[in-house]
């Protein structure tokens, strides 16, 4: 029996669901299986490679489409979907809060052991100057003549000394400002006035001049007009490098050349003006300053070695792209971005030492590599792999991509077939990538974001906190600028404010259990089947236990905690105003309505509807329009439609509409609401004339779930959150905007027309690429096969701007990037064929780009969700005293209870309960699941019938050691 098919792929017998065999082929065994018979379930450790594999979800809808085609559609999307859920975005993800915890531990201890050498050096600074003092005091008690000595000597010596004119010059706080003129100014000054009049006539004109001049520049460089005049020639030079693309026209590049030219020149006269305008020292003082001026020289130089035609305008022209980082200079007048900005720069200082660990172990695997792969990955001659360990760059590089986790179970693969293929030295090689794996992508990578998170949320407090003091500034200055009359109205507000806040606390400090005894709380307050969108601030879920018989419950010394009682939520009131005009407060139609939907059993009857009109979207036939079952269901959508109007006529006849405060549609969830509910109404109306405008409305009844947030009070949290954190993630969004635009300017310099090839590798330029030319099919010269020549460009090219920002967000998602990555070192010249490994150097571009987009930035945009979720769970609490531990230790305490131990009375039970409770017997308990593992893990495909009833008889007898073990279980502690 030979295969086929040239793609051998998993089949299920006739009689068995899966994929059938066609054409009068049958499905038998004898296949190795997919991917050299590695991936499979065949026995215990096969399976646990293939389990390891999916929850790096790294190829594993290839292994669910596989197990489709072998055992049918019903149970494996089961399996495979729980597998991702609870290990890859569960379990896996608890590594992640383990070392965010474990490097905020280590962030204060190394925090504390800072402050405490400070301490102690103050301490021991003091302890010296207390020495010295008294040393100092003793001598002056020996010997006070001396003094009196000096101090005649001291006196003739400073009135000789001479004085200058120019002492100071104002440089508006600015270290080193004029430090020269200074200098220069007093030894001129120290000259005898007499011996050069009119040099030092001349001089003192000039000093003044020179001064007036630079306080005049340095005006003119710290006012706004210059700053903006900055930004808008940065903007000016970033359209310049963004307009350049590949196959454009001649005058176009002399446009180009010009403005980089001219631009150049200007941000030159920039540089210049800066340094004399605030000194040369003072200019240096800044790391940004530091910054221009070598970009700045980098581009007067490559002007002139382009000029020269020394080299080609390649080289150090990069270096302009970067000049587009000036544009942060923005953040002078957004606080909230330049904190974002400040948090990056720390985040980048404490990920420094990071990238060297990560450095050294890619280096150490790199080097293990090469001695364990090297050369070896040539065993299939008809496919070049391009992931390989043959030289140390390549291993660097094929790390760096297992660390992505894009492919890595390919070069595991072919690692393994290195070695012989799925027997017993070649399974041993997944050793090495299983460790570099767990060491690089889960603990090294996820160190990035435990540090972003934690510089974030220094951010953030940074920001609330220069909020509250622009509050404060404000409020200070609006106190000093109102009448007495409204002093008086503001201090009374403020008076009003501080007992309410007064009031937030004691029923915060009332639900810890710490309130005057006085206090009391009425039991009718806590009563649970309320409906649960009638209170906009979050309750528990805990039902309380209640007393009917007593009205009111004295709160003493220890109190029920409040996470314990369910607070009844009240109803939202009817609003004052009418009802479409007509509907008064007081209107019995009205307040029957009112009662109706804030009714419990109403909301979850809603919420029930709502549930079965998702399923009937989810049950449509997209493909027979006019089926039965579409028709079935066409009529059902009629009826939920019908109950969903009558909801909302009947709220907005209990809030009214939308003309007063707390209308039916002064909430954003209710508009909702009525938006969804009006699309099927209005697909309804209009059937028959427009079908296009018909579809797309029908196409948004998908929103009809959403219907759900505004009944589910957990969800509508989660959502708000996520809004919250969306409306504050703008800043981020155009940070890496901004890094995004730049690599992709760079990568346009570099890449622009140099990623065609010909499908004829011999070929190396277009006009060569014509004709046909002869493959062989799988190596084979028998089977020759003519194909015709085409010349072709990478699927993701960088020859413009807006497609090099598009090939690099494929290479920030880690989805196919090693191919961009290999094709980019292969590029030669534009209009010119790949060559094989041509510019390696080139891969450093990728590197850094995935480390600063993929790694870091990236991670910031999960780091500021879970910042944004952390506050809001905050917000709760943000006027009580205790902070989230204290919380946490309190509610505790009020919630403890004593353990209660079962000692049964008869004296038989108490034997069995004695041996139960023993720790013998737990230890051979454990024994015993140990070795029902052993043997479960034991069995194998293809196991003799022999193995396979000594399993059988060993799962019964742990079977039987089971029941007696609960058998035992209920007779000592009862079945209760």
């Amino acid at each position: 029996d030979t295969p086929a098919e040239d793609d051998p792929s998993p089949c299920a017998p006739q009689s068995a669901h899966g994929r059938q065999c066609q054409n009068g082929t049958e499905c038998k065994a004898g296949w190795e299986g997919p991917k050299h018979g590695i991936t499979n379930f065949d026995n215990f450790a096969f399976a646990m490679l293939t389990v390891f594999q999916c929850i790096t979800m790294e190829g594993w809808t290839d292994v669910l489409y596989w197990m489709q085609d072998a055992m049918g559609y019903e149970l494996p999307w089961v399996y495979f979907v729980s597998l991702v859920i609870f290990g890859s975005f569960f379990v896996l993800n608890l590594v992640l809060g383990v070392l965010s915890g474990e490097f905020s531990k280590e962030r204060e201890k190394a925090k504390a052991r800072g402050d405490f050498q400070k301490l102690r050096e103050k301490q021991q600074l003091e302890e010296d100057l207390k020495g010295y003092l008294d040393w100092i005091t003793q001598a002056e008690d020996i010997d006070p003549e001396n003094e009196d000595e000096g101090m005649d000597e001291e006196k003739p010596r400073n009135m000789s000394m001479p004085t200058s004119e120019t002492e100071s010059v104002n440089t508006d706080n600015v270290p080193g400002a004029d430090m020269e003129g200074e200098n220069c100014g007093a030894r001129l000054a120290s000259l005898p006035e007499k011996n050069f009049p009119f040099f030092n006539f001349s001089s003192r004109y000039w000093r003044r001049w020179n001064r007036f001049c630079r306080r005049k520049c340095r005006a003119a460089v710290k006012s706004n007009v210059f700053y903006w005049l900055v930004i808008f020639l940065v903007f000016l030079n970033t359209l310049t490098i963004a307009s350049e693309h590949y196959n454009q026209p001649d005058w176009l590049t002399e446009v180009q050349d010009t403005a980089n030219k001219v631009l150049l020149a200007l941000f030159t006269a920039e540089m210049l003006l800066k340094m004399y305008s605030l000194g040369l020292q003072a200019y240096f003082v800044s790391l940004f300053n530091r910054f221009d001026c070598f970009i700045v020289c980098g581009g007067i130089l490559e002007t002139i070695l382009v000029e020269t035609k020394i080299m080609s305008p390649l080289g150090i022209s990069v270096l302009r792209c970067v000049r587009l980082l000036r544009i942060f200079k923005i953040t002078r007048y957004w606080n909230s971005l330049s904190n974002l900005v400040a948090s990056l720069l720390n985040s980048v200082r404490s990920i420094a030492s990071l990238l060297l660990l990560l450095f050294l172990f890619i280096i150490i695997f790199s080097l293990l590599g090469m001695q364990l792969f090297g050369g070896k990955f040539n065993f299939d001659e008809m496919q070049t792999r391009r992931s390989t360990f043959d030289n140390f760059p390549q291993s660097l590089l094929t790390v760096f991509q297992i660390l992505t986790g894009e492919d890595w179970n390919s070069v595991m693969y072919d690692g393994i077939m290195a070695y012989g293929g799925p027997s017993f030295p070649g399974m041993l090689v997944c050793i090495y990538f299983i460790i570099l794996f767990i060491c690089g992508n889960y603990i090294l990578l996820n160190v990035f974001l435990a540090i972003a998170v934690d510089n974030l949320a220094d951010a953030e407090s940074l920001t609330s906190a220069q909020k509250e003091e622009e509050e404060e500034k404000e409020r200070k200055k609006l106190a000093r600028t109102a009448s007495p009359e409204k002093k008086q109205e503001m201090e009374k507000t403020a008076v009003e404010e501080e007992t309410k806040e007064e009031k937030i606390e004691l029923k915060s400090i009332t639900a810890d259990g710490e309130s005057p005894p006085a206090t009391k709380i009425n039991v009718d307050d806590y009563q649970p089947n309320e409906s649960e969108e009638k209170s906009p601030y979050p309750t528990t879920e805990a039902p309380a236990e209640e007393d009917e018989e007593e009205p009111e419950m004295p709160v003493g010394p220890r109190p029920r905690p409040m996470s314990e009682l369910h607070l009844k939520e009240k109803a939202v009131p009817m609003p004052d105003a009418s009802a479409f005009f007509i509907f008064s407060p007081n209107n019995r139609f009205r307040v029957h309505c009112h009662r109706i939907v804030n009714d419990n059993i109403f909301t979850n009857l809603i919420l029930f509807f709502i549930l079965l009109s998702s399923i009937s979207l989810a049950a449509e036939d997209p493909v027979r329009h006019l089926s039965f079952r579409n028709q079935i269901l066409g009529n059902a959508d009629y009826v939920f439609t019908s109950i969903f109007t009558l909801e909302i006529i009947l709220k907005m006849t209990a809030y009214g509409a939308f003309l007063h405060k707390g209308s039916f549609c002064r909430n954003y969830f209710n508009i909702l609401d009525l938006l969804v509910v009006s699309v099927s109404l209005i697909s309804f109306g209009i059937q028959s004339s427009a079908i296009n405008v018909v579809k797309i409305l029908r196409v948004l009844r998908v929103l009809r779930p959403l219907r759900a947030i505004n009944r589910a009070k957990g969800l509508k949290h989660v959502v708000q959150c996520v809004f919250v954190a969306i409306r504050t993630i703008g800043n981020i969004v155009i940070v890496t905007t901004l890094l995004q635009f730049m690599f992709a300017c760079i990568g346009v310099q570099l890449f622009k027309g140099k990623l065609y090839s010909c499908t004829d590798s011999s070929k190396q330029t277009e006009a060569e690429c014509r004709g046909y030319y002869i493959t062989y099919k799988d190596g084979e010269v028998s089977q020759p096969m003519i194909q015709p020549r085409s010349w072709e460009n990478s699927k993701f090219d960088f020859d413009n701007v807006l497609t090099a920002m598009m090939a690099l967000f494929t290479v920030s998602t880690f989805e196919g990037w090693p191919e961009l990555l290999y094709r980019s070192i292969d590029s030669h010249m534009e209009d010119v064929g790949p060559i094989y490994n041509h510019r390696v150097e080139i891969s450093i571009f990728f590197i850094i780009y995935i480390i600063i987009i993929a790694f870091f930035m990236m991670n910031i945009f999960v780091g500021f969700v879970i910042v944004t979720f952390q506050e809001q769970g905050e917000q709760e609490y943000k006027n009580c005293e205790l902070d989230k531990n204290q919380r946490q230790c309190v509610e505790y305490a009020l919630k403890a209870r004593p353990l209660r131990r079962y000692i049964p009375k008869n004296q038989y039970q108490y034997k069995v309960w004695y041996v139960v409770n023993s720790t013998y017997f737990e230890y051979l308990m454990f024994v015993l699941i140990l070795l029902n593992t052993i043997c479960l893990a034991m069995q194998h495909y293809g196991q003799s019938c022999m193995f396979k009833e000594a399993m059988n008889i060993l799962n019964m007898l742990f079977t039987g050691l089971f029941t007696v073990e609960m058998v035992l279980k209920l007779i000592a502690f009862k079945p209760k």
